[in-house]
């Protein structure tokens, strides 16, 4: 897998012909060789659908700008580094306080870093079929790969922001129709079903989960498991069941800790994951463990998105998942390495922790997008949904017993889903779901109101009708005159 983005032809496979710069702000620093036979072979092929995984390694995909639109924002993660008036994080501070607008970097950062992958998808399912001494069956997998990634940056950008264009094909820079394609929303339920047309086309094409060196790349269950993720969010409760039940060959870990460790890479839990390379010259998701760790007097990092005092609060005794999620200011870590008492703040981010690349922007951290256990929560919670309580609960008992608790006193239908919901925050903690979770199952406005920390101690202001969605970049907004409108509160 470290291999998986080390190729000759990674930084030829950016940009082609026909390659647009308009809002999508692509990178243009590269094209294919002016002799195409270097890339019509199999490595070359293989060589677009790397450069579309090396997109995950962005400092602006994956790293800053993502944490803080996703933990920083929500009721689990603080600002952490050094309090106002200290080092705000370009916008963190903005993001804490949920006081962000269309000129907020992070949401520029997020909205560019998506679209300048989704590029590279379109320009990858352009040149296949020209790469005629290509194996057939492996640029098949490739477009499966292809589709699969491409379904998933498109599901962040709908999750996050509603209506977003769609460009689904290699646009044409002189061409009046691509750039109005480029420049109008389209309606968020049109995104969800390009997402889920996607997802059906990768599942046609790509194998099941590999044992091999290609197991950590995409596969039939993770294209299975995503679209039961897109169906969640559209409350299409059979749907959600129908491909969790399809999401075969993997099994629950027994460590929950383990699987946060080098070792527990792509292990039988892991659906899809991004693989933190940490070498030289193929980096790791940039700078993602250095701005999470420990700040202060004995510290190795930025200090940022460090656990709110809530959600440590908010374990239930003898919960493994505790220890496993939060770095506590005195204690010892699992190679270790001992945080003193003379950092800045009392927590950190465990997941984010990197035991080989300590205090290096480059790390081997992988950030960890779908496990089996969201799996079973969502069938769990999806069964529920339908009235089917009683075939849920097992389903909650499975995560609560690898969690080291005992099965669940609930048994009603809505307070087995206040249960689910509770399971998923401690779950998935710090793995970029919980602001989405909060806002797709109404709680966000009362669990905003309860984060309170010293910097808030009358908890946060969540607006209904405005805060359910990111506001679009004032950057496209400008460019768009006119063709797109703004997301409600943020004129």
């Amino acid at each position: 897998m470290k291999k998986l983005y080390i190729s000759l032809f990674v930084l030829s496979a950016l940009c082609m012909s026909g390659c647009t710069d308009e809002f999508l702000d692509v990178d243009q620093t590269a094209s294919i060789p002016a002799d195409p036979e270097l890339v019509n072979n199999d490595a070359g092929a293989d060589s677009f659908v790397i450069a579309i995984y090396n997109q995950f390694l962005n400092w602006e995909m994956s790293s800053f700008a993502w944490n803080g639109v996703t933990s920083i924002i929500s009721d689990d993660a603080d600002k952490g580094s050094e309090p106002a008036p200290g080092d705000p994080g370009t916008d963190k501070d903005i993001l804490d306080a949920l006081t962000y607008n269309a000129s907020t970097p992070s949401f520029k950062s997020i909205w560019n870093a998506n679209y300048a992958g989704i590029n590279r998808c379109n320009q990858a399912l352009n040149i296949f079929p020209k790469l005629d001494k290509a194996n057939s069956d492996l640029k098949a997998r490739l477009v499966g790969e292809t589709k699969f990634l491409r379904a998933f940056m498109y599901f962040t950008l709908v999750k996050g922001y509603g209506g977003v264009p769609i460009v689904d094909h290699v646009t044409n820079p002189g061409s009046q129709e691509d750039k109005i394609m480029q420049l109008t929303r389209k309606p968020a339920a049109e995104v969800y079903a390009f997402i889920e047309k996607d997802l059906n086309d990768a599942i046609a094409a790509l194998p099941q989960k590999s044992p091999d060196a290609n197991k950590g790349r995409v596969s039939k269950g993770s294209a299975y498991a995503l679209l039961a993720k897109v169906s969640l969010y559209q409350k299409k409760w059979q749907a959600v069941i129908d491909n969790c039940d399809k999401v075969t060959g993997y099994s629950l870990v027994s460590d929950y800790a383990a699987q946060y460790k080098k070792e527990g890479e792509f292990g039988t839990e892991s659906i899809f994951e991004i693989n933190g390379v940490g070498s030289i010259p193929a980096k790791g998701i940039t700078d993602y463990s250095v701005t999470q760790a420990p700040r202060g007097a004995g510290g190795w990092g930025w200090g940022f998105n460090t656990p709110t005092e809530g959600l440590a609060s908010a374990y239930e005794p003898g919960d493994v998942r505790r220890a496993a999620t939060i770095i506590f200011r005195g204690s010892v870590l699992y190679d270790g390495r001992e945080v003193p008492l003379t950092v800045g703040n009392p927590m950190y981010n465990y997941k984010a922790y990197s035991s080989d690349f300590y205090n290096q922007g480059n790390s081997d951290v992988n950030i960890r997008y779908l496990r089996y256990a969201e799996v079973l929560l969502m069938k769990a919670e999806a069964l529920n949904e339908l009235g089917q309580t009683s075939a849920a609960i097992p389903l909650v008992n499975q995560i609560r017993k690898r969690a080291g608790l005992g099965d669940t006193p609930f048994s009603s239908q809505d307070d087995i889903r206040k249960a689910i919901w509770k399971e998923r925050r401690f779950e998935l903690a710090f793995e970029h779901d919980r602001w989405f979770d909060i806002i797709r199952t109404g709680q966000a406005e009362a669990a905003m109101a309860a984060d309170i920390s010293p910097a808030f101690p009358n908890g946060k202001t969540f607006i209904v009708g405005k805060h359910e969605l990111w506001p679009i970049p004032d950057t496209f907004m400008r460019e768009a005159a006119g063709l797109s409108g703004q997301n409600p509160g943020y004129n």
